[in-house]
């Protein structure tokens, strides 16, 4: 495998690149300290295919493989990692879902206007008692009539207020256990949904995350998502995924951070000579470049995978345990090289260190991952 750049992805990085450094970095810090989901940035980040970089021309979207994601996702991490997670949400969860299991219908109605940024999308599976443990959740779907009639709570949704169009999951058979579990699309504004609680966070917080409700919402018939009592099993094959993202999310933020690391050490000067020229401070240097690295390969070679079509559950899993366990060394050591400084809003790497513990947390914690990785192990 050769994992080369080729012209086409280096041109990507660098527009994704200066992108970010042009259009977003100037406005970071006011939109973590104000929790201001960027809106208005919606349509740029469309014109450049980044709502839509997996989904086909022929719905919208770019058209770009899973390597390419990585490279979007990376870039904008490596500046915001809050709009970052709010792309790849977007992009390999809400989207991925119906483009993977939806009717040529819906991916016309729903796929084509998030593709196309006209639309955010949301992707509902936490709730407040279901956790890690996802199966157990209480949220159902009742039949009524031609519809359906959705009842309970989902907590930490990414876009739960902003987003128009939700893949939400539910019990529609009790007795089925996980296997009585479906997803269905609801439409922003759709009676009996609502947002609940916006949760005031520690980091990402331009990232709009909120509880979603359901009292008595109806739905018709056709907004089911893929099969009935396929739902989690879809879901998982949708965060298998999705690992990828979250582990390129963290091999951006973790460059971020080291980027800022080093620059602050070739500037910051101690008893006579710029920090950078300290062992200490080298060495931390050289083992966070080597494990972003480290992280890079095994995320290119989950992204390589899933472009060929293989299963890639415990490339995915291990890429993503990897990359965001080394973004957190990555944030402490640049706050650390910046002492006092790091712990101040005037320099990014505060930010950096509050935002990146939700990497290894969200989309499956990493005891989550290690569990992953196990079975698969000892199931060869």
């Amino acid at each position: 495998m050769d994992f080369r750049l080729t012209g086409e992805q280096q041109l990507l990085r660098r527009s994704v690149r200066e992108f970010a450094e042009t259009e977003i970095r100037p406005h970071v810090r006011e939109w973590d300290e104000t929790q201001h989901f960027p809106s208005e940035i919606i349509h740029a980040l469309a014109d450049l295919g980044l709502l839509g970089i997996q989904i086909p021309e022929e719905y919208g979207g770019a058209g770009m493989s899973a390597i390419d994601y990585c490279i979007c996702i990376e870039e904008l991490a490596r500046v915001d990692p809050a709009l970052a997670l709010s792309v790849a949400a977007h992009n390999g969860l809400c989207s991925s879902h119906i483009f993977t299991f939806g009717a040529e219908a819906q991916k016309q109605k729903y796929l084509v206007p998030l593709a196309r940024g006209d639309k955010i999308g949301a992707w509902a599976l936490t709730e407040a008692t279901s956790g890690s443990d996802a199966a157990a959740m209480r949220t159902t779907a009742t039949r009524a009539g031609d519809g359906w009639i959705l009842n309970g709570s989902k907590q930490f949704t990414t876009h739960g207020r902003v987003g128009q169009v939700l893949v939400v999951m539910a019990v529609t058979d009790r007795a089925a256990g996980s296997r009585g579990i479906s997803a269905f699309i609801v439409e922003q504004g759709t009676p009996g949904m609502s947002a609940g609680k916006k949760e005031d966070k520690l980091g990402m917080r331009a990232s709009d995350t909120s509880e979603v409700l359901f009292d008595n919402c109806r739905i018709p018939a056709d907004q089911l998502l893929g099969d009935e009592g396929q739902g989690f099993v879809n879901t998982m094959q949708v965060l298998d995924a999705g690992r990828i993202g979250i582990a390129a999310l963290s091999v951006g933020l973790a460059q971020g951070a080291y980027e800022a690391a080093l620059r602050y050490s070739q500037e910051r000067k101690a008893f006579g000579k710029t920090i950078s020229a300290f062992q200490a401070i080298q060495w931390k240097l050289a083992d966070n470049a080597t494990r972003i690295e480290a992280a890079r390969l095994l995320t290119y070679r989950a992204a390589y995978l899933k472009d060929r079509g293989v299963r890639m559950t415990l490339e995915s899993a291990m890429a993503k345990l990897y990359a965001s366990e080394i973004a957190v060394k990555a944030a402490d050591d640049c706050v650390q090289i910046h002492g006092g400084y790091g712990f101040v809003k005037d320099y990014p790497a505060e930010k950096y260190f509050r935002d990146v513990k939700l990497l290894t947390i969200g989309e499956g914690t990493s005891e989550i991952q290690r569990l992953v990785i196990a079975r698969q192990l000892l199931s060869r």
